[in-house]
């Protein structure tokens, strides 16, 4: 492989994890009655190295990738979709464009294989505000059909691993919000969590963007077919390759140098949560760095977060993707990171802390 992915460090830290929980319980409030928000506080601490966590310009990236593989008729929607919802992000009209403008996150687009020339008719050497162009070498029509060939070659899918490395090396800022788009992408997902947990493909399909029954269960036949024409791919990046797409490969990437940079990772749902999965096969330090923003409607993303074994912040039945879901759970993290720093404690506040034996009532 010629892409160095990196290599990450243990950030579990003893005193500091202890500092944490000491700070938390020491705010004016019951022990524990903040429930999960005390667990993202302690984590956002945990991975910032701080018992005063400040999340910094929060960076949302959407990356979109077309599967040829859709031409076997596992999708409801054309694949045309894909670009014209990348058109759709661009212009701010998306759900994940107005969730980002209303929390203050940044948004940035990533045409990690998408058939479609964003640039097209504009001078060369020409830009669009929010999107970057980053495709791998013949990756101008998307992956190639998995029931037919690989998706990508190893070559194709380490330079999408590159790129996105070198794409989160370029962002400000100390949490990386993940979104994705590409018709046909949770076909991709399920395959590589069937191969990666050892799940049966039937376990890992759901409807995507909205298949009948009948459908569901042809997918599951294609999905089934695809598993066996690539039996031997079996170690992650091989699983990758053969199931693609660009925009999970390159997603992969981001992850991994996120989480060598120690910058909170907020995974949306069964795409970017099956990144994850692969991220986490290469480097099962990964988890240290992630906050799952919500259990999924998609079927097979409860069994992603069982294998991840990991508990997501919201279950509010989303499947639209996008990364929806984790501009929906940001204030979360905000408010976590507030109690941390700014929550009284029983002593600054002058107030009793809870009496080692019951008070008596008079």
């Amino acid at each position: 492989m010629t892409t160095s992915l990196p290599i990450l460090a243990d950030i579990s830290n003893v005193a500091l994890t202890n500092a944490l929980q000491a700070t938390i319980n020491n705010k004016t409030k019951p022990l524990g009655s903040l429930g999960r928000l005390e667990d993202v506080a302690l984590k956002i601490g945990q991975i910032l190295g701080s018992t005063a966590p400040v999340l910094d310009q929060p960076q949302m990236v959407v990356f979109a990738g077309d599967h040829g593989l859709t031409a076997r008729g596992i999708s409801a929607f054309p694949s045309d979709v894909t670009w014209q919802m990348v058109e759709n992000f661009l212009a701010g009209g998306a759900a994940v464009s107005v969730l980002a403008k209303q929390n203050g996150i940044a948004l940035t687009v990533v045409d990690c294989g998408v058939k479609r020339d964003f640039l097209a008719g504009l001078p060369a050497g020409s830009t669009r505000p929010g999107l970057q162009v980053r495709k791998a070498q013949g990756a101008e029509l998307g992956a190639a059909d998995s029931s037919a060939q690989t998706a990508m070659t190893p070559a194709q899918r380490d330079e999408a691993l590159q790129h996105g490395i070198d794409l989160v090396k370029g962002l400000p800022g100390n949490a990386l919000l993940l979104g994705e788009m590409g018709i046909g992408n949770t076909s991709a997902a399920s395959l590589l969590l069937s191969r990666l947990a050892g799940l049966d493909i039937a376990v890992c399909t759901g409807a995507g963007t909205g298949l009948d029954a009948p459908a569901v269960q042809r997918k599951t036949e294609v999905l089934r077919e695809v598993l066996a024409l690539h039996a031997h791919a079996t170690a992650p990046l091989d699983a990758l390759a053969a199931f693609g797409g660009f925009e999970i490969a390159t997603m992969v990437g981001a992850v991994l140098q996120a989480a060598e940079e120690r910058r909170v990772i907020v995974v949306d749902g069964f795409i970017a949560t099956s990144a994850v999965v692969v991220a986490h096969a290469l480097q099962p330090l990964v988890l240290q760095r992630c906050v799952f923003a919500h259990r999924s409607g998609e079927r097979g993303h409860e069994f992603m977060l069982q294998h991840l074994g990991v508990q997501a912040l919201l279950d509010l039945g989303l499947r639209l993707g996008e990364g929806s879901g984790a501009a929906l759970a940001w204030p979360l993290l905000q408010s976590a990171c507030t109690i941390l720093r700014d929550m009284a404690s029983f002593a600054s506040a002058g107030v009793s802390e809870k009496s080692a034996d019951p008070v008596a009532a008079h």
